[in-house]
């Protein structure tokens, strides 16, 4: 747990989420999936059950190489950052990167501290050598800060996303340690 800053002054506590969290966490994920079109799901898309949410923070406490944390004001949820990676020996390297920030905190300072967290672990775990992350094009104040941190472009997946009846394209990039 490390407690740290905004910009606006408010406090914010980053840690690892228990059980306990699960719900909250689906909830924060109903709610920031309709406050903006990046994300790969809409409000109230996400899917998973308590359960098996439940057993996906379980799961990843147990490995090496995945990690999930939440950033709270007050024991309010406002953002979840991960890096997951699977099991298999060839692949196991590669960590999948994802971040979402509350409408009402964007803009704060929060993403790069987040980040700054998950690329320290990343590199201190013994198991990851890469991570990657999926973008919508028009994401381009998070596209600036992953170019920051050294994420390059892999490629461009044209009309990936259809959101309010546009096809947008999708950018995926990476970072190798």
């Amino acid at each position: 747990m490390i407690k740290t800053c905004l910009k606006n002054g408010q406090e914010v506590i980053i840690r690892l989420p228990q059980k306990e969290d699960a719900q909250q966490m689906i909830d924060f994920y109903n709610v920031v999936g309709g406050e903006t079109n990046f994300l790969s799901f809409g409000k109230n898309e996400f899917s998973m059950s308590l359960n098996e949410y439940e057993k996906f923070l379980e799961v990843t406490k147990k490995v090496d190489n995945s990690i999930v944390v939440v950033a709270t004001v007050n024991d309010e949820i406002i953002s979840i950052a991960s890096i997951t990676s699977g099991q298999k020996a060839r692949t196991k390297h590669v960590g999948t990167f994802g971040i979402v920030v509350s409408k009402k905190y964007c803009g704060l300072g929060l993403g790069v501290k987040l980040m700054d967290y998950l690329m320290d672990w990343s590199k201190s775990n013994g198991v990851t050598k890469k991570i990657s992350l999926v973008t919508n094009e028009e994401n381009t104040v998070a596209i600036e800060l992953y170019k920051k941190f050294g994420f390059e472009v892999d490629c461009i997946l044209k009309k990936d996303n259809y959101v309010n009846g546009e096809y947008l394209n999708t950018v995926i990039m990476s970072i190798l340690f």
